[in-house]
């Protein structure tokens, strides 16, 4: 991502406000990038990260795992900068060919389809809850093994229950623990992510 001054600036008061923490300096930067998106300084609380998540997630972007991503939302904030880096391919559950179905969501089904076709992909999951749901029904039926899950859907109802299973999973992720979360969460923690990627092994895939 490239910073305007205005940027600059807003990352100042963020460090300003953020103070003494004791966050890495990778987890810093995605949670930093979260609050910039958001104007919540909250999320510093509730953002939480699995045992080498971001390191697997790095590496994975590196690779140039296959991202799957639940809405087009969050499809168009990554597109971008995937394109400019890695070039991983991307695919959206809504976007995946799927027989209609009335038991579940579309983007639900759509994860499903996609999950079977690249069971080692990098899920993003900003919006969806049902999407979140189906795909650690698949991890837990050993059907796939994601490469790492950011998984931050907002919801009242059984969102602590999806976001419980992901911490117990034992996966490579991200989440957001309480109600919160969004497709602009989930944007801005790939993004940062990516950049971290980036300078880390851009480099070494250019040459």
């Amino acid at each position: 991502m490239e910073w305007q001054a205005i940027d600059a600036k807003s990352l100042a008061i963020i460090d300003r406000e953020v103070g003494q923490h004791t966050l890495s300096p990778s987890e810093y930067e995605i949670i930093r990038r979260v609050i910039y998106a958001t104007a919540d300084f909250e999320y510093k609380q509730l953002i939480r990260f699995s045992d080498q998540a971001l390191q697997a997630g790095a590496a994975a972007l590196a690779a140039r795992t296959t991202v799957i991503v639940d809405v087009p939302t969050v499809l168009a904030g990554i597109s971008a900068q995937v394109q400019t880096t890695f070039s991983n391919p991307i695919y959206c559950s809504t976007e995946a060919i799927t027989r209609p179905q009335k038991s579940k969501a579309q983007t639900a089904w759509g994860i499903e389809t996609l999950a079977h076709r690249y069971p080692e992909a990098i899920f993003v999951i900003g919006d969806s809850q049902m999407a979140l749901m189906t795909l650690l029904d698949l991890v837990e039926a050993d059907e796939v093994k994601p490469a790492l899950v950011i998984g931050v859907p907002s919801g009242f109802v059984d969102v602590d229950v999806a976001k419980s299973r992901l911490q117990d999973s034992l996966l490579p992720h991200v989440r957001v623990d309480g109600r919160k979360g969004s497709a602009v969460v989930a944007i801005a923690i790939f993004n940062a992510l990516l950049d971290l990627a980036w300078q880390a092994y851009g480099k070494k895939t250019e040459s």
